[in-house]
């Protein structure tokens, strides 16, 4: 059963209650913070360890959204490097279609997402000169094989992390947090609009306080029913 408004508020006042003031207090400041302007997607990452790093760097960045395509490898979380960060984070995952990069970018799109391909290209941009005017899905890919055909395909943009060195690439959870620490810091000085609205600041702090409380599925059951 989807909530109203006034059931979430309900709901959240009575699973706050179950949480310390401290805890409560760091969800006040940490929420404040928290962003969709600029989104992390992740195309069949399939070693864990850097998989769980980038959860890791986008929770410290204040990303609240990560997009996972399925299409060949599973994604799989090592809780010893995400430390705990997915329990943060709003994971959207896609597994169930033949084409799931596909079904993520159309749905970006439709939310009004410009999709970032972060790869070399011949009209790609340097990291450093990319503007953040638009909301941001950043796509990435595996060190492996990179981002699909479908994905540069259909791309609004391609961007490169300078670099100066023998080696072609950094490892994905690297690549990531210097795109987030780029794009993220010019984001809160650039855009007055990052901020999440006003119901997404009740949905995401009730993700939150049900991640918190081990109870919230029978609390919210007994106050709305199944």
């Amino acid at each position: 059963m989807e909530l109203t408004k006034d059931q979430k508020t309900q709901l959240l006042e009575k699973l706050l209650s179950f949480i310390s003031d401290n805890k409560n207090v760091l969800f006040d400041k940490i929420i404040k913070e928290r962003t969709r302007y600029l989104t992390v997607v992740l195309e069949d990452i399939y070693q864990p360890q850097n998989a769980s790093a980038v959860l890791r760097t986008a929770d410290c960045f204040g990303i609240q959204d990560v997009h996972i395509i399925e299409n060949r490898n599973e994604y799989m979380i090592n809780p010893e490097v995400a430390l705990g960060a997915s329990k943060w984070l709003t994971l959207h995952r896609y597994n169930e279609r033949e084409n799931n990069t596909l079904a993520a970018i159309q749905r970006l799109k439709a939310d009004g997402y410009r999709i970032v391909a972060t790869m070399p290209h011949r009209s790609d941009v340097l990291l450093t000169d990319m503007d953040m005017n638009q909301k941001t899905a950043l796509f990435f890919g595996t060190e492996l094989h990179g981002l699909s055909e479908v994905v540069q395909e259909h791309a609004d943009m391609f961007v490169k992390i300078p670099m100066y060195g023998f080696t072609e690439s950094f490892n994905i959870s690297v690549s990531a947090a210097l795109c987030l620490q780029q794009l993220n810091n010019r984001m809160r000085k650039e855009v007055i609009d990052w901020k999440l609205s006003e119901s997404d600041l009740l949905d995401v702090k009730l993700e939150w306080a049900k991640s918190v409380v081990r109870e919230s599925a029978k609390v919210e059951k007994t106050m709305f029913g199944s």
